[in-house]
């Protein structure tokens, strides 16, 4: 579904949309979506030559080329609130090992299955339980995956410094993986498989506690560093923000006692003022942590994924909580064009608008082969009834 869009007019409605949310005058709720190369693999015209995701993970210039690809094909067919065609500053790339990078860093296999996303299989299985308190947390440069990160990292550093350019844009910047984290219980169910470290919490929460605790260290340890290297400080004297989508499996009494206090830990270790509000991200059921999230970890910022109430959320969260989400991507993908626009309406008509800090967006990650006509029928449904005023 091919439109015409003029990307001047379109530019500068968003900058204003932005400018006018951040300020606290919002004219319209914002619309994004959450989505990155593996949505346009498996369009041939994105991806004319087939370009895999183990192609991607292991040369750096075929990942340079086709994330700037999928970007360039994004601009140009899926309508949101950013910069659409040419980027006028030049093409941000990063280091993209997917959702894998931190539990291959600590030594899990990465594997790679057809037309899905890279996933890693549990290293500490059996009785292999305690080979990471054998070990010890590894090299942040060196360590795993990290090796790989920091040696493609320079690769499109270098290809910058060179000038080298694609569709007439050079690299205005490139960032490594390993910033930011998927949380702590989410990396340990990588590494015990999730069935397990659930049980692992009932069964012996010494050992689950013990896990809970190296891999929080590694996380820190690794941010930390990276900083360095970056010149940035240690401590962040700004706003942060990370998922843990696993907290999803607990109720919120063990989130409490087993799994807040890292998360606390984590605030105190790298922000330099943890009392600060953070912002997190939460696939899945996780409606009854919200509040708890608010008044324990000062959470402000929520990005959902489904399912989600966003209307009762919006109740019980008052409005100074900013939310972001939206229609299921099952529906997304498999609904028509009436039901996603039914959809759109119902939830920016639950409440959820009220106090003006809600993005729209697809709750939670485009699904490959979501018709890009739902997508259009969702944002400019958004537009009609998302404004303020």
């Amino acid at each position: 579904m091919s439109r015409h869009i003029d990307f001047e007019a379109h530019n500068a409605e968003v900058r204003e949309v932005w400018e006018k949310y951040r300020a606290g005058k919002p004219v319209r709720v914002p619309i994004i979506w959450g989505l990155n190369v593996r949505f346009s693999m498996e369009i041939p015209e994105a991806n004319p030559h087939h370009i895999s995701f183990e192609q991607y993970f292991n040369d750096p210039q075929t990942m340079l080329e086709y994330q700037i690809q999928h970007l360039h094909w994004v601009r140009h067919h899926i309508p949101q609130d950013s910069e659409m065609g040419i980027p006028e500053k030049g093409w941000d790339v990063h280091v993209d090992f997917q959702n894998v990078y931190e539990s291959a860093w600590l030594g899990c296999e990465i594997f790679y299955s057809p037309d899905q996303v890279p996933d890693v299989k549990p290293l500490l299985e059996g009785d292999k339980r305690n080979l990471l308190f054998d070990r010890g947390i590894p090299d942040p440069f060196t360590g795993g995956l990290m090796a790989r990160n920091w040696e493609f990292t320079d690769y499109m550093k270098r290809r910058q410094e060179q000038g080298w350019t694609m569709y007439g844009k050079p690299i205005a910047s490139v960032t490594p993986a390993g910033l930011g984290t998927d949380g702590p219980m989410t990396i340990c169910c990588n590494l015990r498989g999730a069935s397990q470290f659930a049980a692992d919490l009932i069964e012996d929460p010494d050992y689950a506690l013990q896990l809970l605790d190296f891999v929080t260290t590694a996380i820190i340890t690794r941010i930390k560093a990276y900083r360095r290297r970056l010149e940035q400080p240690e401590k962040t004297p700004g706003g942060w923000g990370f998922a843990d989508d696993s907290i999803e499996l607990l109720s919120t009494r063990m989130y409490e006692q087993m799994v807040l206090p890292f998360h606390l830990r984590m605030k105190e270790e790298l922000m330099e003022d943890p009392s600060q509000p953070i912002g997190i991200h939460l696939c899945g059921d996780v409606q009854r942590h919200l509040v708890f999230l608010r008044d324990r970890l000062n959470v402000r910022s929520i990005d959902t994924g489904f399912p989600i109430d966003l209307g009762k959320a919006r109740r019980e969260l008052g409005p100074d909580v900013e939310l972001l989400g939206g229609p299921a991507v099952p529906l997304l993908h498999h609904g028509t064009a009436q039901q996603v626009r039914e959809e759109t309406i119902r939830v920016l008509r639950s409440g959820v608008m009220e106090g003006g800090k809600f993005i729209l967006r697809e709750g939670n990650n485009l699904a490959p082969g979501t018709p890009l006509e739902n997508l259009w029928t969702m944002y400019e449904t958004g537009k009609e009834y998302g404004r303020y005023m």
